[in-house]
């Protein structure tokens, strides 16, 4: 075998046995040489020019860098994710007809997915779903995604809490947790335009939250303009603040009709 390849098969094996240890300061150094390694091997993207081994080596650097993008899930670092899914991502497109499928491929597809969702780029989870065939639209995880993005616009956000109970896989709990934060603040923002206050009772049970001290330490930390009073949460200094910030719509309306009428005169 190919020394180079013997190599990083090596490197590879103590990156797999130290994320097996949950150490992950060990994964991320030796995921850095890896990627150094990869360099060398030009039957990878984007030159796939064929040698001896391109077939073993182009298995061995995806299986890589799925597991580079699981660690970064792990170790919560959506900056990693993303530039090592979209160097994953060749391998699952241009390099489809000279591998055999990876059973890893449909769980990241609906994890990169989620994490678009999270990140509110609507356009762009579309684009990915777009690229995606009819039958990969079935397949559960990404089913999960789409279902998800569904209740999200449609406002059913009990529906989206709900569901970090049913995630496919355990690596979607991260981003679950994310869109979880998401969602409540969407409650919360809606909960302070439309009512002047509301019982702990009633904002924990449309926050979701299993006791008081949860809501507690979230008003804390999210929403420190509220106010806890008699068992009720005020929400009235926080429509104070609002309504300062607001644009004087009918000021800016008066304007943009007086530079009109002077266009038409100059005209």
């Amino acid at each position: 075998m190919d020394p180079k390849i013997t190599e990083l098969s090596q490197m590879f094996e103590r990156f797999k046995a130290s994320f097996v240890r949950n150490d992950f300061d060990a994964c991320t150094i030796i995921l850095y040489q890896l990627k150094v390694l990869l360099t060398g091997f030009k039957s990878l993207p984007p030159l796939f020019q064929e040698t001896p081994n391109a077939i073993l080596e182009l298995a061995l650097a995806r299986d890589i860098y799925e597991h580079a993008v699981v660690l970064d899930v792990k170790i919560q670092d959506q900056d990693a994710f993303e530039r090592d899914y979209f160097q994953l991502k060749p391998y699952y497109t241009d390099a489809r007809d000279r591998l055999p499928p990876s059973p890893q491929e449909y769980p990241i597809l609906g994890l990169n997915l989620l994490r678009l969702l999270v990140q509110n780029r609507i356009a762009e989870f579309h684009t990915e779903l777009e690229l995606l065939s009819s039958s990969a639209l079935e397949n559960p995880y990404i089913r999960h995604a789409v279902e998800l993005e569904q209740l999200f616009m449609e406002g059913a956000y009990n529906c989206v809490l709900s569901a970090r109970q049913t995630v496919p896989h355990e690596t979607y709990i991260y981003f679950m947790e994310l869109l979880a934060k998401t969602v409540r603040d969407e409650i919360a923002g809606c909960s302070e335009k439309a009512y002047d206050s509301l019982s702990m009772n009633n904002v924990r049970q449309m926050l979701l939250f299993a006791s008081d001290r949860e809501l507690l330490q979230y008003i804390k930390e999210e929403h420190p303009e509220w106010e806890v009073e008699n068992g009720f949460v005020v929400f009235q200094r926080a429509k104070e603040s609002t309504a300062c910030k607001e644009i004087p719509s009918l000021q800016l309306i008066n304007q943009t009709l007086s530079y009109a009428r002077e266009l038409e005169r100059i005209v």
